[in-house]
């Protein structure tokens, strides 16, 4: 497995990327980190790439049905601050990586096979 660049991804970020997964799934199905207007518990956290150094974590997510996609993410990049701090309260890491929600559209591609 590698990432965009060519360089192949550690178990290192594999596993610091599941856990950040399970854990923002688990803060997500809870409504842990109170986003103002937004069930977060009608998200799911599909895949979470890690960068080299383990700073940025790129957080893959889907609203439940695909509904209000858009809007659903600007929620969550508005509000990243405090699903941070909520995460720093279950993951003990040196440094809890930034987090960039971005939209899975794996189901588009199964769409088009």
């Amino acid at each position: 497995m590698a990432d965009r660049i060519g360089k192949p991804v550690s178990q290192r970020q594999l596993r610091v990327g599941e856990m950040i997964k399970q854990s923002l799934g688990m803060i997500f199905a809870r409504n842990e980190a109170k986003v103002p207007n937004l069930e977060t518990n009608t998200i799911t956290v599909t895949e979470v790439k890690m960068s080299q150094d383990l700073k940025i974590a790129k957080a893959y997510v889907l609203p439940l049905g695909g509904k209000d996609t858009e809007e659903v993410i600007k929620k969550l990049k508005e509000y990243s601050f405090l699903i941070r701090k909520v995460l720093s309260k279950k993951i003990i890491m040196k440094y809890l990586p930034k987090i960039l929600f971005l939209i899975k559209l794996f189901w588009l591609k199964m769409s088009v096979l």
